[in-house]
């Protein structure tokens, strides 16, 4: 007997036709039910989690403490939680300024990367000129382009223009190789965005920039805050560019924790609490961007 979709096979009720119909791990799904996978998404974002967390608390603990014991033990005796650590912090006018540091280089290298990556990801989707694929495939290829590549012949330059250990070689360093992603983000989002839309645009008399700043940039918003969520933690977290090309007086937080360890290998009290603070901006952006972040993943992953 020939069957048709829609119609149940002889000797197969309808219920276990379904049931045959179904891929094997949404049965998995519904034998399990929903509330043993919320119980293990839980155990596993606990997990990951925990080294963040035993941060915090080893920055709340004296040096004494920490060198005893493990962080746990601030649960069995909780009079060890201190905000000694977090005030020498304060003091230590080197981490502080090294923060501002971080902040300055991180903002600039975002914000330019965002707005250039926007850009060209409109000229490449939807402006004719000369060359367009042929820039844009030699703008792909630059996505294979490691960084070490390029420390070299960037240090050469820079020293040469006289941009070496300044803070706007660093910003220039991380907006070059930023791009090339954000491009290339960017105009595979913004092609996507229908046609007929922009025409419309067109015919009520909207100029290219018109059109750029009123339509594509609203509906390319969610693309544009993934953007700027995964550069802003690049840059932020990046210590080898910060290392070699920064200002040694006046380093980047990552570079100045690293020569804190290097100068004073116990100087525990201000490396924790220094590391928690250069961890929490970053926790900070993505959670204020949370939205944008997984609205800007799931309309890539529908596309």
């Amino acid at each position: 007997m020939t069957t048709v979709e829609g119609v149940v096979p002889a000797g197969r009720s309808g219920a276990g036709a379904v049931r045959a119909r179904r891929p094997l791990a949404a049965r998995i799904v519904a034998r399990t039910g929903g509330g043993a996978v919320r119980v293990f998404l839980v155990l596993v974002a606990l997990f990951w989690l925990m080294p963040s967390v035993g941060l915090l608390l080893s920055s709340l603990r004296s040096p004494q403490h920490i060198a005893e014991s493990g962080w746990w033990q601030v649960f069995s005796e909780p009079a060890q939680i201190t905000w000694d650590n977090y005030s020498r912090l304060l003091s230590n006018d080197k981490v502080m300024g090294s923060l501002l540091t971080t902040a300055a280089i991180t903002v600039p290298a975002t914000v330019l990367v965002v707005v250039i990556g926007s850009l060209a990801g409109y000229a490449f989707a939807w402006m004719d000129f000369p060359g367009r694929d042929g820039w844009f495939l030699a703008v792909v290829g630059l996505l294979v382009v490691p960084v070490q590549v390029a420390l070299i012949p960037v240090a050469k330059l820079f020293g040469a223009v006289g941009l070496f250990e300044t803070t706007a070689g660093v910003i220039l360093f991380h907006t070059a190789f930023g791009l090339p992603f954000a491009i290339f983000l960017l105009r595979n989002f913004f092609a996507e965005i229908p046609r007929e839309l922009l025409e419309a645009a067109r015919l009520d008399g909207a100029g290219e920039l018109r059109l750029f700043t009123r339509v594509v940039l609203p509906l390319g918003g969610p693309a544009i805050a993934s953007l700027a969520i995964f550069q802003f933690l690049w840059v932020w977290n990046d210590m080898l560019i910060a290392l070699i090309f920064a200002d040694s007086g006046n380093p980047p937080v990552t570079v100045a924790l690293q020569q804190e360890v290097r100068q004073f290998g116990n100087n525990i009290d201000v490396l924790a609490p220094g590391a928690f603070l250069s961890m929490v901006v970053p926790l900070i952006v993505f959670f204020a961007f949370q939205r944008q972040f997984v609205s800007g993943v799931m309309a890539g992953a529908v596309k």
